[in-house]
């Protein structure tokens, strides 16, 4: 198992207790202050400082440190349920997949959610590596695989332990990382895109997807993520007319 961290003592323990079957675990860090390095000592991980160089490039550099060519890919804020636990386990020793797939659910305002854009929303974790690698993005960062993967049942459960506050900084970061990778590879943006982009997710989620059966939380949390389609161009089309000058 590999993960990356920064100052993630506070859920570390739960992931690396969800994962202590792991016949390898692969801390990489990219400057704790807190307690994160000690933590994932005392559970016998394997530690390695790395400046950050953005998501997708900092996870691939964490898969190449591993031992083993089967690697599991989580976050610090994540864990696995008991079933997806199991259901790992129980895989064989020299599967015919090249990577497997399973459902994350996101707690948002306290409330693990169960539909709408915060699940099944899945995430492309354990596979082997030379067959499968992280993408380049340095934000919103996948998996390639050379086939598709396989699907397990259980959930992989995301507690990133945020409040709203904290969770707006960080959209604000990502909607930044995002423009600019955008900007980077010549993509545009105009008033439709503003506009239709958020209308569109919010038909897609809240309502085909029923996000509004996870009450208020989920009310909340696709409100956030129009904004966040919305910010993204916005900060598109400033770079363009930045870039012009």
């Amino acid at each position: 198992m590999v993960l990356i961290t920064k100052n993630a003592e506070a859920l570390l323990e739960k992931c690396l207790q969800s994962c202590a079957f792991a016949d390898e675990i692969v801390v990489v860090d990219s400057g704790s202050t807190d307690r994160t390095v000690a933590i994932a000592s005392a559970y016998g991980a394997k530690v390695i400082h790395q400046t950050w160089l953005g998501f997708g490039p900092q996870k691939q550099f964490a898969v190449q440190q591993a031992a083993h060519d089967w690697v599991l890919c989580l976050d610090a804020d994540e864990w696995l349920s008991e079933k997806l636990a199991n259901e790992i386990r129980q895989l064989p020793t020299n599967p015919q997949q090249a990577s497997y797939r399973f459902a994350r659910s996101n707690k948002f305002m306290g409330r693990f959610l169960k539909f709408g854009e915060g699940y099944p929303d899945y995430s492309l974790r354990l596979f082997d590596r030379r067959r499968a690698r992280w993408s380049d993005d340095l934000v919103h960062e996948y998996v390639h695989s050379d086939l598709p993967p396989a699907t397990l049942n259980g959930d992989l459960m995301h507690e990133s332990g945020e409040d709203i506050a904290l969770y707006l900084e960080k959209q604000n970061r990502y909607t930044s990382l995002q423009a600019t990778t955008l900007y980077q590879r010549g993509k545009t943006a105009g008033v439709a895109k503003l506009l239709f982009s958020p209308l569109l997710r919010f038909i897609k989620f809240y309502l085909l997807r029923q996000g509004f059966r996870d009450g208020l939380p989920g009310l909340v949390h696709i409100s956030i993520g129009c904004g966040n389609s919305y910010l993204k161009y916005a900060k598109l089309i400033e770079l363009h007319r930045l870039g012009k000058k």
